[in-house]
């Protein structure tokens, strides 16, 4: 029978990987590294080629695995099958932290407290074939499909070789896949490898609230973090009209871009949700009667074709807008003012800036190398910052050597970076997405729609490079952590270039304390459907 192939097998497999509280960046995303490592080291395949098994390490200590299986026909041609085992926080259950990732324990208190929960939730546990949990949907069932597969292929059953990755920090910066580009390079080298096509088991997302369908993507979705910091001018709250109040500014800008349509993209019938902000405050850091003169907000944008240099250009565009109503709004709110006082009032003029502009203007009056000081003495003692943080302080920083610009509002971009990928188009992928539909439809009673993008946004976005150098640099020279502690591994990425898909277990709730897997289509129907799938690969 092997030890990952029933259905049983399987959600046992899921279960221990669940019991691993992998939260990105703890140490226990380090040990269940160590324990895929343990059980793939354990199959014959990789007792008699130990050197296809390798764990290994992230610049930063963390840890990822890949696991090769050559074919017994001699061939090239070689699938990536892949996934991340890294969680978010688990804040959001409650009193039932303690159980997030006890699976077993945990869907038995759900099923006793089930009149307690939402209406879908219950209808779910009515039906009594979910397992829920934090991680069994996002995404260790995945994971636990992927090791089946190394398994199958160890016994001779695909006519192809299969390289199974298991990395690490997909919720937060994906530094684990950012880094295994460049040893998926080495690995081709090594074992004379033709990457064909590389399959994520992320999970189904449901495309709205119920939705029963199963799909295919054949890419993944593009992100990127832009944010706006403005820079009014200091005044106290008495003297109002003396200054210019940051969040005053910063309302504007949030009012300009959130949910705004026009930063939209439609492919087919898939649409990208509009920007959202993600995090909005002013920049004072204790109380006093000063008005907040700087503030920032950054935004989530998520796209599929649109380059850079047309990002740039139409984020640009929108804080001119922005500053202009800025301007008449509090002309004429300053005017109303100002006729109870028989004072004429100076319009403000507001500067719009790229971080790029701005580094130039600090450089320009102050010198390159006290510039460089001052912001490595920053990104060096900010240590309990993360990376959105680290960049708004080095913005806010470098916009103190140039008050003479005031005031502005200063376009910026923040890791992490998510390159929209797809293969709409690829051959290949068409078929594998072909054959699927095929199997799923006549093993199970539910729809597969077939989308190009993966909308929960994925590592597959680093197996492409599909935006020009030119048109990324308008964007990383607006990147005040580019090069400084992110990076992006462009040419590995570009050399690789591998058709990308995403196919996974159906689920329900990720990211929330209602996570669960339905465990009848994702442990009996779902393996069979991908080694068809895998099948068509090699043909």
């Amino acid at each position: 029978m092997g030890k990952w192939q029933s259905a049983d097998q399987l959600k046992d497999l899921t279960i221990s990987l669940c019991e691993y509280a992998s939260v990105t960046g703890s140490e226990e995303e380090i040990g269940i590294m160590e324990f895929v490592d343990y059980e793939l080291r354990n199959l014959p395949y990789f007792r008699e080629n130990k050197d296809h098994l390798q764990t290994h390490y992230t610049k930063d200590g963390r840890k990822y695995v890949s696991a090769l299986v050559k074919s017994r026909r001699e061939t090239d041609r070689t699938l990536i099958i892949m996934g991340h085992l890294d969680v978010v926080d688990v804040e959001d259950y409650g009193e039932w932290k303690h159980l997030a990732f006890r699976p077993r324990e945990f869907t038995e208190q759900m099923i006793a407290g089930k009149d307690e929960l939402p209406d879908d939730v219950r209808h779910d546990i009515e039906n009594g074939d979910w397992l829920f949990g934090r991680g069994v949907m996002d995404m260790k069932a995945g994971i636990a499909l992927c090791m089946r597969i190394i398994e199958k292929a160890g016994e001779g059953a695909f006519e192809g070789n299969i390289l199974m990755l298991a990395v690490p920090d997909e919720e937060v910066n994906s530094t684990g896949m950012r880094e295994a580009a460049d040893a998926l390079l080495e690995l081709s080298r090594v074992h004379s490898l033709k990457y064909t096509l590389a399959w994520n088991t992320e999970p189904v997302f449901s495309g709205y609230p119920g939705d029963e369908h199963l799909y295919v993507y054949r890419g993944s979705l593009g992100k990127i973090l832009p944010g706006f910091y403005c820079y009014g001018e200091e005044a106290h709250v008495a003297e109002p009209f003396s200054g210019l109040n940051g969040n005053f500014m910063a309302s504007y800008v949030n009012d300009a871009l959130e949910l705004n349509p026009d930063f939209t993209e439609k492919e087919g019938m898939q649409k990208t949700p509009p920007p959202v902000s993600l995090i909005q405050k002013d920049l004072k850091t204790e109380y006093s009667t000063q008005i907040p003169h700087t503030a920032v907000v950054l935004f989530n944008l998520l796209y599929m074709k649109k380059k850079m240099k047309d990002v740039t250009g139409e984020l640009l565009s929108l804080a001119e807008t922005a500053a202009q109503r800025i301007e008449k709004a509090y002309a004429e709110r300053e005017k109303a003012f100002a006729e109870d006082h028989g004072y004429e009032p100076e319009r403000k003029n507001i500067r719009i800036l790229t971080y790029e502009e701005l580094w130039n203007h600090a450089v320009a009056h102050h010198g390159e190398e006290e510039v460089k000081r001052q912001v490595s003495f920053i990104q060096a003692n900010e240590t309990h910052a993360d990376d959105r943080e680290l960049t708004i302080r080095t913005v806010h920083h470098i916009a103190g050597f140039c008050k003479d610009l005031a005031p502005m509002i200063v376009l910026f971009y923040s890791p992490p970076y998510y390159p929209a990928v797809e293969s709409a188009d690829h051959p290949l992928v068409g078929k594998v997405a072909e054959r699927i539909k095929r199997e799923a439809g006549s093993l199970q009673k539910r729809g597969v729609l077939d989308y190009p993008y993966f909308p929960g946004l994925s590592d597959l976005s680093y197996l492409q490079l599909p935006d020009s150098k030119k048109s990324l640099d308008v964007m990383l020279q607006n990147m005040p952590l580019w090069e400084v502690s992110y990076d992006l591994p462009l040419e590995a990425m570009k050399k690789l270039s591998v058709p990308v898909m995403n196919f996974g277990p159906f689920g329900r709730g990720a990211h929330s304390w209602t996570e669960r897997l339905e465990m009848s289509y994702s442990f009996g129907e779902l393996p069979e459907i991908m080694e068809k799938g895998i099948q068509e690969v090699f043909k």
